[in-house]
């Protein structure tokens, strides 16, 4: 911008996602906008927090004017956990994450064959319940690699061994699974749309599926892998058994390894379809409207890298605000992309928080401050 005096109709649109592990979106948000706001006291901000469908979601969605709803439901070990949705007139935000999510272990915990979706199809019941017609389900950061079947168990579906009793919780329980039938399946998901936003586009099984790329972060050893991969290549099989070839077909659509194969049991049990997170997340946050008041945009995450560009909420930002001509730069934790990367995303410049404070344990512990102090830097650069 100009030298001098700060441009009058300068508005500036901060869309950013979460930093993992310190600061929730829309606390990225109000750091920001302190930190501006620091510079130049007038500076007219808007606050749009977002999410690309894993946790985080339904924050997004309840800062963007939806009502935040509580359930109690059945947590990834199987004991009770207080979750909650988003919802607007008839459509519901649902966060998987709240009911199935990583952050519900105890620290040091993990149960990579056991830990089960059964809460998050209590949850999506509770959201048709509330009057939801169209239903947002977040898919990601999830503790399970079940395949959908505990949630599809939660909403009527059977899922059985050769003696004709129910498998076990969990991926592993799958291992043996001999009959499935989905004819109890709650029938209103005949009459309302269910889409999944994610931003995983990964099959179900084999070596880019769940369990392969994201089965150790959940705490599957390389065995525990082997096992998940074969139990869930297993329940297609029976699936498509009871279902016919859709089942097998579903296994490699984009979205069936989102959240531990959540993605797949809402493809074939629930009739879901599959969009981008962050692209479905921008529309029913009302991006576009916002974007037309901005004249720039700062968005961002806790790690700018390779997989910010697959998918994750800058790049989806990115892209949408070069499209309309608006600059746009970032702040992040740790930057890992080169300045040629992040220009090919749209992205002016980017601003770590380790520009300030090299170290990555006070960059965590002090990302509040230094936000704000990043900030003040982009309205010096930007905005004066």
């Amino acid at each position: 911008m100009t030298d001098g005096a700060v441009t009058e109709a300068a508005r500036v649109l901060v869309a950013a996602d979460k930093f993992k592990g310190s600061l929730t979106a829309v606390q990225v948000a109000e750091r920001v906008t302190a930190g501006l706001r620091h510079v130049v006291p007038g500076v007219g901000v808007e606050a749009l927090p977002v999410a690309d469908g894993g946790d985080g979601t339904v924050a997004a969605a309840v800062a963007a004017g939806f009502e935040r709803r509580e359930v109690r439901v059945t947590g990834p070990l199987g004991e009770p956990v207080t979750a909650a949705f988003a919802l607007r007139d008839a459509t519901a935000v649902v966060e998987m994450a709240e009911a199935s999510g990583l952050q519900l272990l105890p620290d040091g915990v993990f149960a990579p064959l056991t830990a089960t979706t059964y809460g998050s199809g209590e949850l999506l019941r509770a959201a048709l319940d509330a009057g939801a017609r169209t239903l947002v389900f977040g898919v990601g950061g999830s503790a399970t690699t079940d395949g959908g079947a505990g949630m599809l168990a939660a909403l009527g579906a059977r899922f059985l061994d050769a003696d004709g009793q129910p498998v076990g919780p969990g991926g592993g329980g799958l291992r043996d699974l001999a009959t499935a039938d989905l004819s109890g399946l709650d029938p209103r998901f005949a009459d309302v749309e269910l889409v999944l936003a994610s931003d995983v586009d990964n099959p179900l099984t084999g070596p880019k599926g769940a369990p392969a790329v994201f089965g150790p972060q959940k705490g599957a050893t390389p065995e525990d892998v082997e096992v998940l991969d074969a139990a869930l290549t297993r329940y297609v099989e029976v699936l498509e058994k009871a279902v016919g070839p859709r089942a097998a077909e579903a296994a490699l659509s984009p979205g069936a390894g989102g959240a531990g194969g959540i993605g797949y049991g809402a493809l074939v049990g629930l009739g879901a379809g599959f969009r981008p997170g962050i692209e479905l997340m921008l529309d029913i946050l009302g991006f576009t409207e916002a974007l037309g008041r901005a004249t720039l945009v700062i968005t961002g995450e806790g790690s700018l890298d390779r997989q910010t560009l697959h998918g994750k909420a800058p790049a989806g930002v990115a892209a949408a605000a070069r499209a309309a001509g608006v600059e746009v730069v970032a702040v992040c934790g740790r930057l890992a992309l080169p300045p040629e990367a992040l220009g090919r995303a749209g992205i002016r410049r980017a601003y770590p928080l380790t520009d300030l404070e090299p170290d990555p344990a006070k960059c965590i512990a002090e990302a509040g401050p230094l936000l704000e102090r990043t900030a003040a830097n982009i309205a010096r650069d930007f905005l004066l």
